[in-house]
């Protein structure tokens, strides 16, 4: 098209790893490549969660053209590992931006957490307009997990520093409306430039599969359960207590299965306390491939998405729309009001418990495991309605790629 243009995405992490955050970030980038545009991303060579996992150094996907920067990721298994590796990427990611080719826009995340100051300097030296997609919120973050506190050095430098980059950005994305209340006092005149969608499903990925179908429950033996699945990252953000002890609670119902699926911080916490407690219902699993996502979602009965009291607007509990895309019922763990719990007071497709009340939490499993499976069946068919009239990927990505696109034409 005679109006192409070059799209320069800087993320740490990006396809395959099957980190969330490089899923959503690749949608956009293919979207792009789909309207004309040359679309270029620096990344790391190797894997978020597992450093020993390697990348190609060059490639190309779904005609996006990936570069991978080496020793720009060592995992997270301590924070100086992390810094180090955030550090390096930092680096020589503005080494290359700031010598390649000029491009006509540029995107950034929170994949690592100060990339936009990255993004802010290209943009200063090279006029590149930039988009700043706010997947979660530092020092926010920390603060609420009692990491660092308000007033101390650490928290000031992340706070001055994600006010320049705000500042900087002609274009803002935030997750949900809790979060642009968050991101709103910290700039000026942000609604012009601010876009609210939530990350949307990877619906290619993630279509229902029929019990008698699925070759993941067979594998697992949970034929004739009723499976109770969290899917995705196990963090302190998205506390997971509560729904331990109601397993425990359940453990001489032989009904239930509790599978734990995905990785993250928290997750050693989850396989000690399987461990700890010889909880025969509970199943611990790492990340599942990407083309096996349909499977695995799809041998729930119900999804359980939680999200941490203090969390709201910081972070988004992005599992709801892998159960909805799958067309399953959810129970949520977490507080009210919130992004979920908006969801389900205006659509029939879940339940509702507080975090730390665990009967309510076991009363909720018990009452969706006892009702029929036309009933839970119609309440996944509810979930499905509601993503694909308003938060599916093609609405969704397509109308932040217009915004992108809006930026270049600026």
């Amino acid at each position: 098209m005679s109006d192409a243009k070059t799209f320069l995405i800087l993320s740490q992490v990006y396809v395959p790893d099957p980190a969330s955050v490089g899923q959503h970030i690749h949608d956009v980038a293919a979207e792009m490549v789909r309207r004309g545009h040359r679309v270029i991303v620096y990344a790391s060579g190797r894997g978020y969660e597992d450093p020993t996992t390697k990348y190609p150094a060059r490639e190309t996907r779904d005609g996006v053209e990936i570069r991978r920067i080496p020793l720009a990721s060592f995992g997270k298994k301590s924070i100086p590992r992390r810094v180090a590796g955030t550090a390096s990427f930092m680096g020589q990611v503005l080494t290359r931006a700031m010598t390649c080719e000029k491009p006509d826009a540029m995107l950034v995340s929170t994949s690592p957490p100060m990339i936009g100051s990255v993004g802010r300097l290209v943009k200063k030296v090279r006029g590149v307009p930039m988009t700043y997609w706010a997947m979660d919120l530092n020092p926010d973050q920390l603060i609420a997990l009692g990491k660092i506190k308000a007033d101390d050095r650490k928290a000031k430098f992340l706070e001055k520093n994600n006010r320049k980059i705000l500042d900087s950005s002609d274009l803002v994305v935030a997750l949900d409306r809790f979060m642009a209340d968050r991101l709103r006092p910290r700039t000026t005149d942000l609604d012009s430039r601010l876009l609210t969608i939530p990350p949307w499903p990877h619906e290619s990925h993630a279509e229902p599969v029929k019990h008698e179908d699925n070759v993941f429950r067979d594998e697992h033996g949970l034929q004739g359960k009723f499976v109770v699945m969290y899917s995705g990252n196990h963090s302190p953000s998205n506390p997971l207590d509560t729904v331990l002890e109601a397993a425990d609670q359940l453990r001489d119902d032989d009904r239930f299965r509790f599978l734990f699926v995905g990785g993250g911080l928290g997750k050693k916490d989850v396989e000690a306390f399987i461990k700890e407690k010889s909880l025969p219902n509970a199943i611990s699993l790492p990340y599942q491939p990407i083309e096996s996502l349909r499977y695995s979602l799809s041998a729930a009965d119900v999804h359980l998405v939680t999200l941490g009291d203090d969390m709201v607007g910081i972070i988004h509990p992005c599992k709801v729309y892998g159960s909805m895309a799958v067309a399953r019922p959810i129970l949520f763990v977490g507080p009210k009001p919130s992004h979920v719990s908006d969801l389900l007071d205006q659509h029939d497709f879940g339940r509702h418990a507080s975090h730390g009340d665990v009967d309510a939490t076991v009363a909720a499993l018990k009452e969706l495991a006892d009702l029929s499976d036309e009933t839970r069946e119609s309440m996944g068919t509810t979930a499905r309605r509601v993503l694909d009239e308003n938060l599916s990927q093609q609405r969704l990505c397509g109308m932040m790629c217009d915004r992108i696109e809006a930026t270049m034409s600026a």
